[in-house]
């Protein structure tokens, strides 16, 4: 199974607070941190609401 490698690249300071979980749940606390996680449903979909604060990339 594929991994994506996602990247924070905006502050959550200032977002909608469920963004500010959905950052939270992806494994994200500071700017420029990356994690990698399996390319699933449940990620994409996380990944959709936050879209315009984080960067993925296929690892």
């Amino acid at each position: 199974m594929a991994n994506l490698k996602i990247t924070l690249v905006k502050s959550t300071i200032g977002a909608v607070p469920k963004h500010k979980r959905t950052v939270e749940a992806l494994g994200l606390k500071k700017v420029n941190k990356t994690v990698e996680l399996p390319d699933n449903a449940a990620t994409r979909g996380m990944i959709k609401q936050v879209q315009h604060l984080v960067k993925v990339e296929e690892a």
